[in-house]
């Protein structure tokens, strides 16, 4: 027997495998300062938590409708409404078994074999795997520091093409941190919609955007393209990863199509999380995000403060997602060589390049400031102990 073309296909997730290491290292007694995966580590609000303990009762859990429970969409629509000045109809709102299973469905529902789709470089790597699962003739769309390490309208107009039906975009970015500005996004969702193709847009870390004068959160695209396609979750600014539940907002007419896709892929969210997740939209539970939204903005002073005294650039600053890409080439090593021997001999854990496209692979380093203070601290520490050793 043989795997699939398809699976042969299919690159590591190198965060993970540098995770394997560390966890071989912490398996022999060392300390592994971990800050190669974006995992918040606080955990979901304190309701939540309690929530879940209520619906643990013995009480039958059923299944609930492919598209999640209708109580779930509507608050997820008020939050829309109350942190984004967007009016959203839940009718429109699939929730999802994680953001992955929505960028999935989104794959399914919209990709063709052969369909050229624009995605920048760099870019989470799980974003082109599952549109070229689908078909798809994925372009790696090059950025510079100068854009933010972002699509904006010329790169988009230079390499679209008659075959292109799609472009995806995550703002705020991982690996970067950075956000596309309000402006360039509506050209690029513009210049997108007039040639019909679709645009799927990531606001993951949407929420962990600084806020504005009036302490509104940043605009989501819906205020801008309604009809954008927008997968959003509770991972990262409720701290929910591994209750793996998520949702994508959908033009009308897809609402059937998510639909029958997430019945037949896998039938339903889970119950639990699901009834948990309500407590999420609490005025409590917000005010806990809230704060602990600005405890990553304070770890993100610390990283950048640590990275410049190790001698470590950071070419652009993160606005919104928790993770910095720092420029390792003075050094005088690669992405992956400095991170493969920051792990065994400082014991630090952190993401080459590789894993996010091709311009400046072997160049920058991605580090999650989603650990606490102390351990950063002490990983920053070790890391500008190895840098002195270099030089």
């Amino acid at each position: 027997m043989r795997p699939s073309q398809r699976a042969q296909a299919v690159q590591p997730f190198y965060a993970m495998e540098f995770g394997k290491q560390a966890a071989e290292l912490e398996a022999r007694g060392h300390h592994v300062v971990k800050l190669n995966l974006g995992e918040p580590d606080f955990g979901a609000p304190p309701a939540v938590l309690a929530a879940l303990g209520k619906v643990a009762d013995g009480r039958p859990l059923p299944y609930t409708g492919a598209t999640g429970l209708l109580e779930l969409r509507e608050a997820i629509a008020g939050f829309y409404r109350q942190e984004h000045d967007v009016e959203v109809d839940p009718r429109r709102i699939v929730v999802t078994a994680g953001a992955s299973a929505a960028l999935l469905l989104l794959s399914a529902a919209l990709v063709d074999a052969g369909d050229r789709v624009l995605i920048s470089d760099p870019s989470y790597p799980c974003n082109r795997q599952f549109a070229e699962s689908f078909g798809a003739d994925v372009v790696l769309v090059p950025t510079t520091a100068g854009t933010r390490f972002q699509l904006d309208r010329a790169a988009v107009e230079t390499n679209w093409s008659e075959g292109t039906r799609g472009i995806m975009i995550a703002t705020p970015s991982n690996p970067t941190g950075t956000s596309v500005e309000a402006g360039e996004l509506k050209a690029i969702c513009e210049f997108a919609a007039a040639r019909d193709a679709w645009r799927i847009v990531d606001e993951i870390y949407l929420n962990l955007g600084p806020r504005d004068a009036a302490g509104r959160a940043p605009a989501s695209v819906l205020s801008i393209d309604p009809d954008a396609f927008v997968v959003n979750s509770f991972s990262k600014f409720f701290g929910m990863t591994g209750w793996r539940l998520g949702w994508c907002v959908v033009p009308e007419e897809f609402v059937p199509v998510m639909e029958r896709l997430a019945q037949n892929y896998y039938i339903c969210p889970s119950t639990p999380a699901q009834y948990a997740a309500l407590e999420c939209f609490t005025p409590a539970s917000l005010e806990v995000a809230e704060s602990r939204r600005q405890e990553f903005e304070r770890r993100r002073a610390v990283v950048l403060d640590g990275l410049e005294a190790a001698g470590l650039p950071v070419p652009v600053p993160p606005d919104g997602a928790f993770y910095v890409y720092f420029d390792v080439s003075g050094t005088g090593l690669s992405a992956w060589e400095f991170c493969e021997q920051v792990l065994a001999e400082k014991h630090v854990a952190l993401t080459p390049g590789r894993d996010f496209g091709r311009i400046g692979a072997e160049r920058y380093v991605r580090l999650s400031y989603a650990a606490s203070v102390t351990e950063l601290r002490e990983g920053l520490s070790r890391l500008a102990e190895f840098t002195r050793s270099r030089r």
